[in-house]
């Protein structure tokens, strides 16, 4: 072949893997579109991707978060074992929500659906999505097992040859408090996926492809290659770090030593705090998903996310720790700690790269679960109103950690990527009204550059009647850290506007005439506050973002009553 014939060729792959891309970026649209779940309809709480006949993800659609894809990408290959690609017809899908077989908890479906061309499997289609509820405790930490956590659904059929396994529907519609949205959810994630199948084979056929194979061959090699040279680029070496969560019996531990290696980079996560009896522990597959996140946004942020461009990362998670849960501990709310690990990378590798590296920032997600109603208020209203009976999530967001040469995000979700959901959807499926949700001054850390800033939101019911909250908030002991001299983040809070404080975890009853208020964390700051431009600090007071007494305190910058810079008096203070 010659050298032309070659490049042409390359090119012609590289159109074919983009050309990939696209289809399963659609097939994420499309539930998104179908969807009944808020938090997938809004908050893009899902992953979708295909996957070679070995169970290896070639792709993964740009919308979705790295704890489902990532560990998604392992999953596939569990439903192999079970139902081998021999076995399977046009027409069926296969399902689980198994936290060990799946992404993580039972509040996330997973199905897989296989594509055929002219009568031949070629390919696996597969995604995840979030439902807000699975019958059990609801999402929350209050499990002790896995069984108490909601339905378990191991890895079967809900459609075979087009057919609903109406068997399986009818479990699924008697086990949720919410039948239509989780059945309806379940047909959107079938839809999708055969809607990626489609586009697939209009996609072999203008190519004239006959299979995957040779595709899925260069975007491997391509991948694998890619991520190793980008590992050499870092300096050889081992790197420790550690971080620690609020827990919920007790502070947890999280430990990290990582070592920078010729063929990959390996993690050996000794030292890290034991199992919980409580819902906060994590699977080990949803570890490994957002350590290789975390690791990635750093070393190789540019390289496609595929079963090859992740295979460099391996990780060493000791029997007995909290980040590796085995079967049956309780699980549900894994995304508490899992979200904490991709600070961990990062602190082990600012040792080595302290350029690419961002400060910590508020990482998990606050996602109060709520619930109202009988079950709730039970016979002791003794005729006072009772609130409608309702089961919601909203999704919402601290700040993210300074970058060495930009501010951090406000309100905005990292690691998880996920959507803020807007207030008008949460009101418009619960008897829920959400007084307030604004930005909280002074949150974000101080530095050269500034930690994004939280937020303050204010919940009730309508008629502000009593409703529980099943509570899963980090990051209210031990706030983010600042980096190079940058300051922390502000810690969160949660309370009730009568002035009481909640515990950071377990259901709680907000009674009548008060409300829930949520003081979201702050990112923290990376370098030297008085190092950063007066200008810039004068416009984050102009902008509400940091006071004129923090300005001063911390910055050692004036500020007029107008918002304006006072040269003379900034000069005073640094002098």
């Amino acid at each position: 072949m010659s050298h032309e014939t070659n490049a042409l060729a390359q090119i012609h792959r590289q159109i074919m893997w983009n050309r990939l891309i696209a289809v399963v970026e659609e097939q994420a649209q499309i539930m998104i579109r179908t969807a009944f779940s808020t938090t997938v309809r809004e908050a893009g709480d899902l992953s979708a991707g295909i996957f070679d006949l070995h169970g290896h993800m070639m792709a993964q659609a740009v919308t979705g978060t790295p704890g489902h894809v990532n560990s998604m990408a392992e999953s596939v290959g569990h439903f192999l074992k079970k139902f081998p690609t021999a076995s399977m017809r046009p027409g069926d899908h296969y399902i689980t929500n198994d936290p060990w077989l799946g992404t993580g908890h039972l509040h996330d479906l997973t199905v897989v659906t296989p594509a055929f061309h002219n009568g031949k499997i070629v390919g696996l289609f597969a995604n995840t999505a979030h439902v807000i509820d699975i019958g059990g405790l609801g999402m929350g930490p209050e499990g002790r097992s896995v069984f108490e956590e909601g339905m378990y659904i191991p890895i079967v059929k809900c459609f075979a040859e087009g057919q609903p396994n109406e068997t399986f529907f009818d479990f699924i519609r008697a086990g949720s408090r919410l039948p239509v949205e989780l059945e309806g959810d379940i047909y959107s994630l079938c839809a999708c996926n055969d809607a990626g199948a489609k586009r697939l084979i209009e996609m072999m056929d203008e190519f004239e492809m006959t299979g995957l194979e040779s595709l899925a061959g260069f975007i491997f090699e391509s991948s694998h290659r890619a991520t190793l040279a980008e590992i050499a680029k870092i300096p050889r070496g081992t790197y420790q770090n550690e971080i620690y969560s609020d827990g919920y019996e007790e502070p947890v531990r999280l430990a990290a030593s990582m070592d920078i290696l010729d063929d990959g980079i390996e993690v050996d996560f000794t030292g890290t705090s034991g199992l919980s009896s409580r819902g906060i522990n994590v699977p080990p597959a949803y570890c490994r998903a957002y350590s290789c996140f975390g690791i990635k946004c750093v070393v190789a942020p540019e390289i496609p996310n595929n079963w090859a461009s992740l295979a460099p990362f391996r990780m060493k998670i000791p029997d007995g720790c909290i980040l590796n849960a085995p079967h049956p501990y309780p699980v549900s709310v894994r995304h508490v700690i899992g979200h904490l690990l991709p600070d961990l990378m990062m602190g082990c590798l600012h040792q080595a790269v302290p350029e690419r590296v961002t400060a910590e920032g508020a990482s998990a997600l606050w996602n109060p679960p709520m619930r109202g109603g009988g079950a709730i208020s039970g016979q002791a209203r003794h005729n006072k109103p009772v609130v409608a009976d309702f089961e919601i999530i909203t999704f919402n967001s601290g700040g993210t950690g300074a970058r060495p040469t930009r501010d951090g995000l406000n309100a905005t979700a990292f690691p998880s990527g996920v959507r803020t959901m807007p207030v008008e959807a949460t009101e418009n499926v619960a008897p829920v009204v959400i007084w307030r949700k604004e930005l909280k001054p002074d949150s974000g850390g101080a530095g050269r550059t500034r930690g994004g800033v939280g937020q303050i939101m204010e919940i009730a019911t309508k008629g502000d009647l009593e409703f529980a909250v099943n509570a899963s908030f980090d990051r209210v002991a031990n706030a983010p850290r600042g980096r190079e001299g940058g300051l922390n983040g502000a810690a969160g809070r949660v309370t009730q506007k009568s002035g009481k404080q909640l515990r950071t975890k377990g259901l709680q009853v907000i009674p009548d005439g008060d409300r829930l208020i949520l003081e979201l964390p702050g990112g923290a700051g990376m370098g030297d506050p008085t190092a950063r431009d007066p200008a810039l600090v004068a416009r984050d007071v102009r902008d509400g973002l940091v006071s004129a007494a923090n300005a001063q305190a911390h910055y050692r910058v004036a500020v007029t009553a107008s918002g304006t810079l006072d040269e003379a008096a900034t000069q005073a203070l640094r002098a």
